[in-house]
């Protein structure tokens, strides 16, 4: 009996982890759609598409989730973390309902660099 528990809680495992990728993965996905709906290329590329100042490949390996929140509702204090003199400057983006920056935030964190 303890063989198929472990073998049931294991299964449960996977599940509640493919359960989280999936839902991960819906979250990016309207990410990229909110990327795009603010037309965050005028400023930024990914894969070559959009504005090569402001390349965003990779950003998911180089900044936190955290980090990448906080510039989009704090621009001003990440810029002069980073020391950013980029003009324009990262405009604030609190016009996005809390559900859009968490999305958003989903799809520039699977912005990984190759290895």
């Amino acid at each position: 009996m303890k063989r198929v528990l472990s073998v049931t809680a294991g299964t449960v495992g996977i599940l509640l982890t493919a359960g989280v990728v999936i839902a991960q993965d819906a979250k990016a996905e309207k990410g990229m759609q909110v990327f795009v709906a603010q037309k965050c290329t005028t400023c930024h590329s990914i894969a070559g598409k959009g504005n090569p100042k402001g390349p965003h490949d990779g950003v998911g390996s180089r900044l936190s989730a955290a980090e990448l929140r906080k510039w989009l509702v704090d621009p001003k204090e990440m810029a002069r973390k980073a020391r950013a003199t980029r003009k324009p400057p990262m405009p604030l983006f609190d016009h996005l309902k809390p559900a859009e920056v968490d999305d958003l935030v989903a799809y520039l964190s699977t912005l990984k660099s190759k290895p």
